[in-house]
C-alpha cells in the first residue's frame, strides 16, 4: 500500500512537468489512436458488408445459386408449383453506376413484393411515396431507396437518378422513400430497389434469377439439394455471411500489425519519458529511502504515474482515434472496394471491444515502458541515487548485454520468419520482435559512431565538436532511447517505403506485359478484379467494323464457385499471345501455355496457387459449371497483381462449353498497322454512343491502374508518416531532458565564456549527431524490414513475388528526416535554456 505522501509527491510531479507530461500523453495517444482508427476502418467495412449481406438475406436460411448466368426463371416456378416449397423469394441482382452522384457503385436488386413476407421488412416501414405502390409494379423506371442513400445524393420522391447499367444509360424514377429501422438501413444504402421484372430487363438477366432465397430445415433441404438439376447449389445462407473476412483478412492483418509499429515507437517515448522523470528525482528518491521509504514504495510510484499516463493518454487516444477513424474509413473502404468486394461505409461506431483493445493495448505499453525506470528508482541506494553517474555507469554495463541479446533476437526471429511459413499472425509477431532486437543494438552502435565521429568533428569543429560526440556518448541512457525510437520510426518508413516501390515497379512491369491492346473499353467505375457489367459480345463482333480495327479481344471477370469457396474466373479471347516474361519465375512452359489454354486447360495466377498448396503441374484445378463439378488440367502458374485472393484462367471457348453465359465485362481493340490511335478512338465513341461504355488508351488505363494502387496503399503511407512524427515528438522530449539535466554544466560553460552562438553550435552539433546516428542505424535495418516485407509477409499475406527496388531517395529521405527533425527539435530546449539567468542555472536546488 503506498503512503499518501508518496501518491501526493507524484502527483506534484506530473502537475510540475507540464510539458512532459503532455509529451508523454501525446505519444501514447498517437499510437493508441493509430491502432483505434484502423481497428475502427477495418470493422466499419466488415459491418457494412454483413449488414448488407443481412439485408438482402433477410431471413433466409439457404440459397440457391446457379453459374454466373444465373438461374433458369422456370426453376422458381418447378420449386412453388410442382415441389411444394412455398417459402421461397426470387432475387435479380445487378451494378449501377451513378453517373451524376461522383459515379457512386450501386446495386440494383430486383423482388417479388408477394413473395418478400416471410424474408425481409423493407416496406414495413415508413414510406414516402410519389403516387401509389402500384407504380412499383408498372413503371419499369421506378425504384425505391432508403433514407441514408437519399440525404447522400439529395434524392426525394419524384426526382431522376441517371444510371450506367451494363451498356444502358438509364433514367430512373424514385418512387419512394424507405425508412426502415436503423440496422437494416445501413445495410440498403447503396441499393436500389425494383420489381422483379423490371430488374431484370435493366440488367439483361430476362428469364433468369441472381438467386432464389429459401427458408428450409435440414430434412427439406435434403430433399430439394436431391432434387437440383446440374449447375444450380444449394448453400447456407451464413456462408456468404462469412465471405467478407475471409477476402479481406490477410489485409486487415497488416494493417493492423502496422498500426502496433506506431504504438511501438510510442513506447520508446513513454519509457525515455518515464526515465528522465526518475533520473530527475534521484535526489529525492535518495531523500526518500533515507527518510524510511522502501525499493517496493517507490515502484509502485513509478507505476502509479505511469498507469495514469496511460490510462488518461488511451482515453484521449480512443477520442483521436474515432477522429481519425473516419479518414481511415474512407481509404480502407477504397481498397477494399478496389480489391475484394463493394461495400458502401458511411458509419464509424467506436464498440467496446474495439474502446477495450485501445484501452488495454495503450495501458499496458505505458506499464512495461516504465519497468525499467521503476526498477532503476527501486534498486538505487540513497547514496548513489544522488549521483547521476552511477545511472550512466549502470547502463554501459548492459550495453554490451543489450548488444549481445539484441544480436540473439534478430537471429532467432529471423530463423522463425524462414522457418514458420503457415501462420501470418506469428509471423506478424516476429516481426515486430525483430524490429525491438534491431533496437536492442543501438547502444552499442552509438558508442562506435561516436568514437568515429569525435576526432573528426575535432578537426572540423575543434574542441566543441568533440564535445558534442562526446555528450551523446556520454549521456547514453537518454541519447540511445531517442535514437532508437527515430531510428525504428525511419527503418519502418524505408521498409514501407521499398516495398510499396518495388510493389508499383513489379505491377508497372506487369502491366507493360498484360495491356497488349491498344485501346480498351468498359463501363465506368468498374475498375479493379470484381466481377461486374455484363456486355453483350455481339458489340465486340459490330466494333471490329469500324475502320482501323483490326481485332477486338474481350475479357470477363465472374465468380464461380470452388471447392474451397468463390473463385475468381478470368475468360479471354486469346487473340494475341501474352510475353513468355509473364511466366518468368512461374512453373509451366511459356512456349506451350497458350496452345494448353485453347485445348481446354486453365492457368492459376502465384497467388491462387498460393492460397491453395498448388506447388506442381500435376494437379488439376475444380471448378462448380452449368454442367456441374468439371476438372480443368493445370497448364501454368503465372504472375498477376489483380486480386490477392488469386483468379483462374480461361480461355473463352472452353467457358462457353461449361457455362451458359453469353456475356462479357470489357473489351481490348487493337489497331491495323498504320491506323490513327485518334480518329480509331473517336470512331469507336461515336459507335458506341448511347450506350455509356468508355474508351480508353493503353496508356491511360495503366495511368489508371497506378492511381488505383496508390489509392490502396494511401492508408498504409499515414501509418508511416504518423509513426514519423510519434518518433520525432520522442527526439523533442529526449533533448529537453538532455539539456535540463545539462543546465549546470551549459550555464558552467556560459561563465567561462561560451557565447550564445556557440550554446547555440554546440547544441545543435549534438542533436544533429543524434539524428545522423538515427539515420545511418535507419539504413540496414530499413533495408532488413523491406527483406523481410517483401520476401516474407507480403508473399505469406497476398501470395504475391515482388522484385526489390531500391530508389537512393529513400536513403536520403530517411537521413534528412531525421537529422532535420533533430535539429529542429533542439530549438525549444535551447532557447529555454538561454532565457534562464546563468546564476540560477548554477544554483543547487
Amino acid at each position: 500500500m503506498l503512503p499518501p505522501t508518496l501518491i501526493k509527491t507524484a502527483w506534484r510531479m506530473l502537475l510540475r512537468r507540464r510539458l512532459q507530461s503532455a509529451l508523454m500523453l501525446l505519444g501514447v495517444a498517437l499510437g493508441v489512436a493509430m491502432v483505434v482508427s484502423i481497428d475502427l476502418a477495418n470493422a466499419s467495412a466488415r459491418r457494412a458488408f454483413r449488414l448488407s449481406t443481412e439485408a438482402a438475406l433477410g431471413r433466409a436460411t439457404h440459397v440457391l445459386r446457379g453459374g454466373p448466368g444465373g438461374i433458369a426463371e422456370d426453376l422458381y416456378r418447378r420449386m412453388r408449383v410442382e415441389w411444394g416449397v412455398a417459402a421461397s423469394a426470387p432475387v435479380v441482382e445487378g451494378l449501377a453506376v451513378a453517373l451524376d452522384s461522383g459515379q457512386a457503385l450501386l446495386r440494383v436488386r430486383g423482388v417479388d413484393l408477394f413473395a418478400e413476407g416471410p424474408f425481409r421488412d423493407h416496406l414495413d416501414a415508413v414510406l414516402s411515396l410519389e403516387g401509389g405502390l402500384e407504380a412499383f409494379f408498372l413503371d419499369p423506371r421506378a425504384v425505391l431507396v432508403d433514407r441514408s442513400l437519399a440525404d447522400r445524393f439529395g434524392l426525394s420522391p419524384g426526382d431522376t437518378l441517371r444510371v450506367q447499367v451494363n451498356q444502358s444509360l438509364v433514367d430512373l424514377w424514385i418512387l419512394g422513400i424507405l425508412e426502415p429501422a436503423s440496422g437494416e438501413a445501413r445495410g440498403l444504402d447503396d441499393v436500389l430497389l425494383m420489381d422483379l421484372a423490371a430488374a431484370q430487363e435493366l440488367t439483361g438477366s430476362i428469364g433468369r434469377l441472381t438467386r432464389i432465397d429459401l427458408i428450409l430445415d435440414a430434412r427439406q433441404a435434403e430433399a430439394l439439394r436431391a432434387r437440383l438439376p446440374a449447375g444450380v447449389q444449394l448453400q447456407p445462407a451464413s456462408q456468404q455471411r462469412e465471405t467478407a473476412d475471409q477476402l479481406s483478412a490477410a489485409f486487415q492483418l497488416n494493417l493492423f500489425a502496422l498500426s502496433l509499429l506506431a504504438l511501438l515507437v510510442g513506447t520508446f517515448l513513454i519509457y525515455n519519458s518515464m526515465m528522465f522523470s526518475v533520473v530527475q528525482r534521484r535526489e529525492v528518491f535518495g531523500t526518500l529511502r533515507v527518510l524510511g521509504a522502501s525499493p517496493a514504495q517507490l515502484f509502485g510510484v513509478i507505476l502509479l504515474e505511469a498507469a495514469f499516463i496511460g490510462a488518461l493518454g488511451s482515453a484521449l487516444g480512443l477520442a483521436f482515434g474515432l477522429l481519425m477513424g473516419r479518414g481511415a474509413v474512407e481509404l480502407v473502404s477504397a481498397t477494399i472496394n478496389n480489391l475484394y468486394f463493394s461495400v458502401a461505409v458511411q458509419d464509424v461506431n467506436l464498440d467496446p471491444t474495439t474502446a477495450a483493445k485501445g484501452l488495454l493495448l495503450g495501458l499496458l505499453a505505458t506499464l512495461l515502458s516504465a519497468v525499467p525506470p521503476a526498477l532503476e528508482a527501486a534498486r538505487a541506494t540513497p547514496i548513489t541515487a544522488m549521483q547521476r553517474s552511477s545511472l550512466e555507469r549502470g547502463f554501459r554495463r548492459l550495453v554490451p548485454w543489450m548488444t549481445l541479446l539484441g544480436a540473439a533476437s534478430v537471429a532467432l526471429n529471423a530463423l522463425g520468419l524462414l522457418l514458420i511459413t503457415d501462420n501470418l499472425a506469428v509471423n506478424l509477431a516476429l516481426f515486430l520482435a525483430l524490429v525491438l532486437g534491431l533496437a536492442s543494438l543501438v547502444p552499442g552502435a552509438i558508442l562506435l559512431l561516436m568514437r568515429v565521429a569525435a576526432p573528426l568533428l575535432r578537426h572540423v569543429a575543434g574542441n566543441q565538436g568533440a564535445m558534442a560526440a562526446r555528450t551523446v556518448s556520454h549521456s547514453l541512457s537518454r541519447t540511445a532511447v531517442a535514437i532508437a525510437a527515430l531510428m525504428v520510426a525511419l527503418s519502418v518508413a524505408i521498409g514501407v517505403s521499398v516495398m510499396i516501390d518495388s510493389f508499383r515497379d513489379t505491377v508497372e512491369n506487369w502491366l507493360d506485359l498484360t495491356l497488349q491492346a491498344d485501346l480498351y473499353i468498359a463501363p465506368p467505375n468498374f475498375s479493379g478484379p470484381r466481377p461486374s457489367a455484363r456486355l453483350s459480345k455481339a458489340l465486340a463482333r459490330q466494333l471490329e467494323e469500324v475502320a482501323g480495327v483490326e481485332a477486338v479481344e474481350t475479357f470477363h471477370a465472374v465468380r464461380v464457385d470452388g471447392p474451397d469457396g468463390p473463385v475468381l474466373l478470368s475468360v479471354a479471347e486469346i487473340r494475341r499471345r501474352r510475353d513468355a516474361r509473364l511466366y518468368r519465375l512461374a512453373l509451366g512452359d511459356p512456349q506451350r501455355v497458350w496452345d494448353a489454354l485453347e485445348e481446354g486447360a486453365v492457368m492459376v495466377s502465384e497467388s491462387f496457387a498460393y492460397r491453395h498448396g498448388i506447388r506442381t503441374l500435376k494437379p488439376t484445378v475444380r471448378l462448380f459449371t452449368d454442367r456441374g463439378w468439371q476438372e480443368f488440367p493445370l497448364a501454368a502458374i503465372y504472375y498477376d497483381y489483380a486480386t490477392d485472393q488469386g483468379t483462374v484462367f480461361m480461355a473463352d471457348a472452353t467457358y462457353r462449353r461449361y457455362w451458359d453465359d453469353a456475356a462479357i465485362s470489357s473489351m481490348g481493340v487493337y489497331l491495323e498497322p498504320g491506323a490513327d490511335l485518334v480518329a480509331v478512338q473517336g470512331a469507336l465513341r461515336r459507335a458506341l454512343q448511347g450506350t455509356g461504355l468508355e474508351v480508353q488508351a493503353n496508356r491511360a488505363l495503366r495511368e489508371e491502374a497506378l492511381a488505383i494502387f496508390d489509392r490502396t496503399f494511401a492508408v498504409t503511407n499515414a501509418l508511416r508518416l504518423l509513426a514519423v512524427v510519434v518518433a520525432l515528438i520522442g527526439v523533442l522530449s529526449a533533448l529537453l531532458a538532455l539539456q535540463l539535466e545539462r543546465r549546470r554544466e551549459l550555464a558552467t560553460l556560459q561563465a567561462l565564456g561560451l557565447t550564445d552562438g556557440g550554446l547555440w553550435r554546440l547544441s545543435l552539433m549534438e542533436t544533429g549527431l543524434m539524428g545522423l546516428a538515427a539515420g545511418l542505424l535507419s539504413w540496414p535495418t530499413g533495408l532488413a524490414l523491406a527483406a523481410v516485407l517483401i520476401y516474407v509477409i507480403n508473399l505469406r499475406s497476398f501470395g504475391w513475388s515482388l522484385q526489390m527496388s531500391l530508389s537512393p531517395e529513400i536513403l536520403a529521405q530517411a537521413l534528412l528526416v531525421g537529422v532535420l527533425g533533430s535539429l529542429l527539435a533542439a530549438v525549444y530546449p535551447t532557447r529555454r535554456l538561454l532565457a534562464e539567468p546563468i546564476a540560477a542555472a548554477l544554483r543547487g536546488e
